[in-house]
């Protein structure tokens, strides 16, 4: 088996409403102004969801699907998969899952691109390579990982995109009733505005447990206000307090305040996770399975559990690939608490599939079949594509 193809399709897809939803002056950010920052958050946001999808074909005609996260800038990442990575890899096994990975990754490290978007770009092709290796051999990704500790991913639901505390507390109230135990917040508002949030939240869905995403905002001495608030309320976790960078401040956080601190969508390798793992940084991995890849995210989970961390997938915008992706790595590791459940992009996602994934605010159950155990809808990946 030799693979003959590597394609990739740069999705757009136009919303009602933006991912995290409107701004908090209460204003929609507009599908055709480009790319946006939504204060105080530092990020580029954009009004579309955006992702790259990689198939990988072979010359027995088996097919491998991966996603490469990449809300901004889809396009830069597919030019490193069509004009590097994907050239190298025709005419090769794409069995030998684990050698291909080390090839690729090889390709550029001297150059220091095992972040960025070439990683991105690498998590794609990887997970294509399971899927294909999954198939070739009969068995879902998961059991080529090892085995499966659960079928059914407990979940928290993420975001609660509503510009007032009044809002977002009617929404977790509402996922109360639908069954959720647990929901996230976006905060990093300040610390007085995060813990009003928090407060409403808590009011409106007693019970629920509640997590908090600061979104790299805060110093350290504001997260050191905020997290041991969040101690008193005993918060599910906290969140990206600090820039990404500052591995010694989050190490300093963590070993003041008892509610976890949870990191990892920014990092993209073993060796970035190491170095927070190594000096007790985190207490929660977040590895993007659309990030790090397949073969990466794994290999991070186990140096968590070498440190007696639990690892929950980050998940945000992407599609049903990765998705799957991230939910067949979260069936495959012990110490798994839940996975990201994304109500406004979920949606989105399930529209690439032929049958849906079995998702909602309990839970996500794992896709049956081999290699990632889904169908894509080729006609609407194309059909999207076409329109980005």
């Amino acid at each position: 088996m030799r693979i003959t193809e590597v394609t990739t399709y740069v999705i757009k897809q136009p919303t009602e409403s933006a991912y995290l939803g409107k701004l908090d002056d209460g204003t929609a950010p507009s599908a055709d102004q480009g790319y946006f920052v939504r204060p105080p958050w530092r990020s580029l946001y954009s009004a579309h969801m955006e992702t790259l999808l990689v198939c990988v074909r072979t010359d027995d005609g088996l097919e491998g699907w991966g996603e490469s996260l990449a809300p901004v800038g889809p396009e830069v990442v597919a030019s490193i998969v069509d004009r590097m990575l994907g050239p190298w890899l025709i005419g090769r096994d794409p069995r030998n899952v684990r050698p291909l990975w080390d090839g690729m990754r090889n390709l550029m490290r001297e150059r220091g691109h095992l972040v960025g978007h070439q990683a991105d770009a690498l998590a794609g092709l990887d997970t294509a390579l399971w899927d294909l290796a999954g198939k070739a051999a009969g068995l879902p990704v998961a059991q080529l990982l090892g085995g499966v500790y659960r079928t059914d991913i407990p979940v928290y639901v993420s975001g609660l995109p509503e510009p007032t505390d009044e809002g977002r507390a009617r929404l977790a109230a509402d996922w109360a009733e639908k069954g959720a135990v647990a929901v996230k917040i976006a905060a990093g508002k300040g610390v007085e505005a995060d813990l009003a949030t928090y407060d409403a939240v808590a009011e409106a869905a007693p019970g629920v447990r509640i997590a908090v995403d600061a979104h790299w905002y805060y110093s350290l001495s504001e997260a050191l206000e905020l997290g041991r608030e969040l101690d008193r309320r005993r918060a599910l976790f906290l969140e990206a307090p600090m820039a990404p960078e500052d591995i010694e401040g989050h190490r300093d956080l963590a070993s003041r305040i008892t509610t976890p601190v949870a990191v990892g969508e920014a990092m993209r390798n073993r060796y970035e996770f190491r170095d927070w793992l190594s000096r007790r940084a985190l207490g929660l991995a977040q590895p993007d399975v659309a990030r790090t890849g397949i073969t990466e995210a794994v290999t991070i989970a186990a140096l968590a559990g070498a440190h007696h961390v639990p690892v929950a997938c980050h998940h945000s915008v992407g599609l049903g690939v990765s998705l799957a992706a991230g939910l067949h790595v979260s069936a495959a590791l012990d110490d798994c608490p839940f996975f990201e459940f994304q109500p406004t992009t979920v949606p989105f996602a399930q529209r690439i599939l032929r049958t849906p994934l079995t998702a909602g605010p309990t839970g996500f159950t794992l896709p049956e079949g081999p290699g990632l155990g889904i169908e894509i809808d080729r006609e609407t990946v194309l059909a999207l594509a076409k329109e980005s």
